[in-house]
């Protein structure tokens, strides 16, 4: 089971950097959603706090 995880988090990896090389503006605009969609995140549990506490 331990070898299995660790095939597939080197796929994994091998894949991140292939697309990074391969397409560098695609990359750049996943990590853009994917700062976006923490960042929303992050504020909506703002929100939520803070209508917790008023």
């Amino acid at each position: 089971m331990a070898a299995a995880k660790k095939i597939a988090l080197y796929v994994i990896a091998v894949f991140v950097l292939w697309t990074i090389i391969a397409t560098p503006k695609r990359a750049g605009g996943l990590v853009q959603i994917g700062f976006d969609g923490i960042s929303s995140a992050a504020h909506s549990v703002g929100e939520f706090m803070t209508q917790l506490v008023s």
